[in-house]
This record gives structure tokens, C-alpha cells and sequence, in this order.
């Protein structure tokens, strides 16, 4: 998501921060990401002056959009709208498969904005524990990713499902496998270009979007281990990744921790 608002946004400024040391996300419950999401949305706009806050996590958008928007006052776009309306655009049978993390699947967000868009699909959820962290640890793809993905795939296929959203931000950086898994008649949804659309949008709505001739620039925060973040980026990104700083945010221990 990152990389498509770095290449058709290249005038804006973007700071990422990657919440390493308390993902994942998605075994959490929705009062904690709640209150995650909103500390990192107004550090976000107190400490690096955001414009504009991108919630890049399924999990803590399906949890809390609403609640930053309240709390920093500003304008938050979240992952889950954009990607269900390219999914009920691009599905012919009316059966539309979502891969997420339980968090984001126990939220039913994704349910209810397809429905919004057309209330005639059918949405069929498949919570994904294993398959974040395991895209998170950077490893070769190999034959635990496989057969991992094909157990996630395989409710899909019984559904005979012709649009699949890959509801979490790791997931595209295994889409090949995924692809292969659903066959090539299954049309898979991320959320990137759609973002980086609604992005534009609702920066120049509100005229805060930056001359179109200037060079933006991006940075990197995570809370964790800045070298292994910046291993998992430059993997995902596609795009040099230097510095990386890490910052200091809340107490809540990473899901599993005793």
C-alpha cells in the first residue's frame, strides 16, 4: 500500500511507523486496538505533524477508525472501504472470499462494507492466525507457507468464490503463492491503489495536497527492531529503505507474551 501512494503520490511526504514490537495485531481485542490505533494516530499527528493519517492494518482500522478520527481531529482513511468496493465491482458470481486475520474477520467490517456497496454477495471469511507472523519472520517461501496457504485457501474453493480480498498488509507480499492457490480465475483485492485514490482525494478536498512539481519525501518509525524492520520493508516496498528510527509507544505486550 505504501509503495502505490510513494509511486502515484510522489509530491506528498509520508512517514510510516511499523508497530513491530506489539504485532501482530490480530489476536487482539477490539478495546486494545482500539486504544492502540488511537495512539498511534495522534502520535502520528503531534509528533510528525501528519496532514493525514492511513491506517495500514486491518485489524486496528476494522477496530478503530472511527475513534482517531475523533481523537486527532484530522482526516483518517482506513484499508477495508476501498478494498471491499473493488471487490464488489471486480466479482461476477456474487461470491467474493475475504483472507484477514481473526481480529478483522470477528469484526465483520469487511461484511458490512460489501453489503453497503451490494447487498446480494455472498462474503465468505477465513481467519489466517498463522499467516502474518510468518510473513513478518521474513523467511524463504517454502513448503510450510504453502501448505499454510492452501489450508486458508481451501474454504475459498469449496465456496466457488470469483474475487478474493487479501485482508491484511502482509498478505501481497506472498500474492504469487496465493494466486497459485486460488487458481488464476480467482481476481485477488489488496487495498493499495485504492488507498493511494481516496488519498489524493481527500487531500485535495480539503487543500491540503502539496504542489504536483515538487519531490516528497519518506521515512520509517517502527517500534521494535529497526533492522529486521527494514528487512520485511525493502522486501514489501520495492524502493530503497535507509534510515530507520525507532520510537517508544505504550505498554501493551505483544499477543503471547507472558
Amino acid at each position: 500500500m505504501l509503495h502505490e501512494c510513494l509511486v502515484w503520490l510522489p509530491h506528498e511526504d509520508f512517514v510510516y511507523l511499523g508497530d513491530t514490537a506489539r504485532f501482530p495485531y490480530g489476536g487482539r481485542d477490539p478495546a486494545t486496538l482500539r486504544d492502540m490505533a488511537v495512539e498511534i494516530g495522534s502520535y502520528l499527528v503531534e509528533e510528525e505533524r501528519a496532514k493525514l493519517v492511513v491506517v495500514a492494518c486491518n485489524s486496528a482500522a476494522a477496530a478503530g477508525l472511527p475513534r482517531i478520527a475523533e481523537a486527532t481531529g484530522i482526516a483518517v482513511v482506513g484499508v477495508i472501504a476501498p478494498a471491499a468496493r473493488q471487490a464488489a465491482r471486480a466479482t461476477q458470481n456474487k461470491r467474493v472470499g475475504l483472507l484477514a486475520t481473526p481480529a478483522t474477520v470477528a469484526s465483520g467490517a469487511y461484511e458490512r462494507a460489501i453489503r453497503t456497496t451490494d447487498p446480494k454477495i455472498e462474503v465468505v471469511s477465513v481467519p489466517c492466525p498463522k499467516l502474518a507472523p510468518l510473513i513478518q519472520e521474513g523467511g524463504a517461501l517454502d513448503s510450510a507457507v504453502i501448505d499454510i496457504v492452501d489450508e486458508y485457501c481451501e474454504p475459498l474453493h469449496a465456496a466457488g468464490v470469483d474475487t478474493a480480498i487479501l485482508g491484511c498488509t502482509h498478505y501481497p507480499i506472498v500474492r504469487s503463492v496465493l494466486q497459485r492457490a486460488l487458481g488464476r480465475a480467482v481476481t485477488l483485492v489488496s487495498s493499495g491503489q485504492a488507498i493511494a485514490d481516496e488519498v489524493e482525494r481527500e487531500l485535495a478536498a480539503r487543500r491540503l495536497d502539496n504542489e504536483i512539481d515538487r519531490r516528497g519525501s519518506y521515512r520509517f518509525l517502527c517500534t521494535g527492531d529497526p533492522e529486521a524492520f527494514r528487512a520485511v520493508a525493502a522486501r514489501s516496498l520495492g524502493l530503497p529503505v535507509a534510515d530507520v528510527r525507532r520510537v517508544e509507544l505504550g505498554t501493551a505486550a505483544p499477543v503471547g507474551a507472558s
